[in-house]
């Protein structure tokens, strides 16, 4: 399981799962639908192939020129990522990044804090060892956290 909590500007904090990297991209791209880009990787020449042109198409560099300024800088078929949460928005690079980073990055978009757990022992550690769930401060971000906890079995509710 993968534990997610948010901790808004205002209001109090919000946890919520999934139960791998895939259901949380799935999860993060259904909230941010229709935002920004959240993650996309492919070559220039796939990109063009997708606006239905090819590189010697005598209309395509009018119609699609950041296309063709991606593949004057990269060559086209280097694969180029775009993660507009990661990266900022409409930033191409060729280093590679995971879709599991990008989805990160939008989930804790917006947000004054996220913190992102890769399994059970790693939220329940930090549900108990973390500062930031201690004293009356951390009171409701500990709640959230904790009801995830419960709600999936790891801990017993013991109160």
């Amino acid at each position: 399981m993968i534990y997610v909590v948010e901790f808004p500007h205002e209001g109090h904090p919000r946890a919520w799962f999934a139960f791998d990297k895939e259901d949380l991209a799935r999860k993060v791209n259904s909230a941010h639908a229709g935002d920004w880009i959240i993650f996309s990787v492919a070559t220039p020449r796939q990109r063009l192939e997708v606006a239905r042109h090819t590189p010697d198409a005598s209309a395509a560099p009018a119609e699609q020129p950041e296309i063709f300024a991606l593949a004057e800088q990269h060559g086209w078929d280097t694969p180029v990522y775009r993660a507009d949460y990661l990266l900022g928005t409409g930033v191409y690079q060729t280093a590679p990044i995971s879709e599991f980073e990008a989805c990160v990055a939008a989930a804790g978009s917006g947000l004054r804090e996220c913190r992102v757990y890769l399994s059970d022992g790693a939220a329940t550690t930090a549900l108990y060892g973390d500062p930031l769930y201690s004293g009356r401060d951390g009171f409701h971000a500990h709640m959230a956290l904790r009801e995830q906890l419960i709600a999936l079995e790891v801990i017993s509710d013991d109160l």
